[in-house]
């Protein structure tokens, strides 16, 4: 009989559960920043909650998976949620630079071709808020530069869970 090394498993709970409380606090603290302060997202900040949402999701199907090798997948499919989390927060940080213009259409432009009610209609409209516009900083960086350096650090720390997990799964067949 093998014996297990003494943290058998321990990795495979701490690294989902890890996770999960990394998103639930991003998601937190964005949903606190809206609701409770009043800072209004602006779209691709809505799109950068995206990866967290999906990465939750996936933490607690591993969770699920009590502790079983199989939790390789969802722990890199939540590496990967990060990678695409902090690729959307640097383009956001490229938006606010004034780098690049964003992919989608929160600029804020009026529609063209519209009759005169319906350009007044738009213009009185209440408009959202422009992906450029800074609403909020720390240490003189928005909140979406910290938000590349979290994704990838959440990335990082997945990819690292996933090599722990492999290491600590015992052989499928002993040595003779």
């Amino acid at each position: 009989m093998i014996a297990k090394p003494p943290l058998f498993s321990a990795w495979r709970t701490f690294i989902p559960a890890a996770i999960l409380v990394l998103c639930i606090g991003a998601l937190g603290t964005a949903y606190t920043a809206q609701y409770g302060f009043g800072l209004e997202p602006c779209e691709l900040c809505l799109w950068q909650r995206g990866p967290y949402a999906i990465a939750g999701l996936l933490a607690m199907a591993a969770l699920q998976m009590k502790g079983s090798p199989s939790i390789v997948l969802p722990v890199t499919l939540c590496g990967i949620a990060f990678l695409v989390e902090a690729g959307l927060a640097f383009h956001h940080v490229g938006v606010e630079q004034h780098w690049w213009t964003a992919f989608t259409a929160c600029t804020g432009d009026i529609a063209t071709g519209l009759s005169l009610e319906d350009l007044k209609a738009q213009l009185m409209a209440a408009q959202p808020k422009a992906c450029d516009e800074i609403t909020w900083t720390v240490f003189g960086l928005s909140i979406t530069v910290y938000n590349v350096l979290v994704g990838l650090l959440a990335a990082i720390f997945c990819f690292a869970g996933v090599k722990l997990i492999r290491e600590e799964t015992p052989d499928r067949h002993p040595p003779h």
